[in-house]
């Protein structure tokens, strides 16, 4: 893990690394922006891109920037590395992430490693672990076709038991090692309503963000990661009535009320935050 970064959420915002035009607009738009190297740009423009995206960190807030790099072994990998030397601030995003040794490599960038195939799925334990570490996230559609999968949904919307297990595995894998861990894309645009499902999903499992592909889909993230008013007003009783009784457990609304309930309401306040 890395602790002297921390990943700021649960909106993350996809930009093209060779629309430089859009970099400031993202970032507004949304908690964390990644300028993305990899799939966003084609072959054609990846030394354009890196260029633009190495030009525009000076001007960008580093707490708030994610770089999406190229995979290790790719033909481009070396030189996005080498075009962040300047700025060792800056958040990684490794794609295609299978080994602690990618994650290490690319010390001191904090890394937000993204597991998209079966060997990363696997291995997320230790790459959680790893030093410099700062997050993990996962990738579906990456993850389908690396399984020789079909389609990672099933016909009710929701993510096919192989793709639900990465999903899971992943998110074990963050909270075991002490790194936030972050949802997938929804590639579907306009299908806000699963979006709404995927995010209320993610929260309740414990994801601490979700990466979006298309500024609509950051309010609808941030909507569902807040608490709501009833759920903010509950975790302030169950806190004052903790503080009446003293410690230990006690009961509340007809309720046990113990360690892990008051740690669940002192989440929530955090998450309610500004």
């Amino acid at each position: 893990m890395n602790p002297g970064y921390t990943l700021r959420g649960p909106a993350l915002l996809f930009c093209p690394g060779n629309r430089p035009d859009r970099f400031a607009k993202a970032a507004a738009a949304a908690d964390t922006v990644i300028l993305d190297l990899e799939d966003a740009v084609g072959p054609d423009d990846k030394a354009a891109a890196r260029a633009a995206v190495a030009g525009a960190l000076p001007d960008l807030d580093p707490a708030a920037v994610l770089v999406r790099v190229n995979a290790p072994g790719t033909p481009w990998f070396d030189d996005d590395v080498a075009a962040l030397a300047a700025h060792p601030g800056v958040a990684v995003m490794l794609p295609m992430a299978t080994r602690a040794a990618d994650v290490e490599a690319l010390a001191p960038h904090p890394v937000i490693a993204l597991c998209e195939t079966a060997r990363g799925v696997l291995a997320a334990p230790e790459i959680a672990a790893a030093p410099g570490c700062a997050g993990l996230m996962w990738g579906s559609e990456d993850l389908v076709a690396d399984l020789g999968g079909r389609a990672g949904r099933a016909p009710g919307g929701g993510y096919r038991p192989a793709v639900e297990e990465a999903r899971i595995r992943i998110l074990y894998a963050a909270r075991a090692a002490g790194v936030p861990p972050v949802d997938t894309v929804l590639v579907d645009i306009d299908d806000l309503t699963t979006l709404r499902s995927d995010s209320a999903a993610a929260v309740v499992a414990g994801f601490a963000a979700k990466a979006c592909i298309h500024p609509v889909q950051v309010p609808v993230v941030r909507k569902a990661f807040r608490p709501t008013d009833d759920e903010v007003a509950h975790a302030h009783a169950v806190l004052a009535a903790a503080e009446r009784h003293g410690g230990g457990v006690f009961r509340l609304d007809g309720r046990m009320v113990d360690a892990p309930l008051l740690a669940h309401a002192r989440e929530v306040l955090r998450q309610a935050a500004p």
